[in-house]
């Protein structure tokens, strides 16, 4: 399991690096991004690339993985509070896509990181 979800932070991080226009439509944006939307989601790319790479790197190599997970919801939990920010302002795709996805992501973190190994 930690190897499937830092696989797939790392997969969404690179997205956010290589092509930020193409992931936010993919994230619920209809808009292109104005140039310091786009540095904010190369940044949310270099944070998730990192937590994903070295999550699937300690699974991989068989390190403990809990503390990664955990900054992997904390990570999703950092998006989800600044998303209440502006929950009202965001089109509906980026609230269900965005937020439900960020909501989901600090369960899953938060699960991975506390179950029985």
């Amino acid at each position: 399991m930690p190897l499937a979800v830092g696989g797939l932070r790392l997969a969404s991080g690179v997205s956010f690096l290589v092509a930020p226009e193409k992931a936010n439509r993919m994230w619920g944006d209809k808009e292109p991004p104005s140039p310091t939307a786009a540095l904010l989601l190369r940044s949310m790319g270099y944070r998730d690339a990192l937590i994903g790479g070295l999550l699937a790197w300690a699974s991989l190599r068989g390190r403990p993985t809990r503390g990664w997970l955990l900054a992997s919801a904390g990570a999703d939990a950092a998006d989800l509070v600044g998303g209440m920010s502006v929950h009202r302002d965001l089109p509906r795709s980026q609230q269900v896509i965005g937020l439900g996805g960020a909501a989901v992501g600090i369960g899953i973190g938060l699960w991975g990181a506390f179950r029985r190994s």
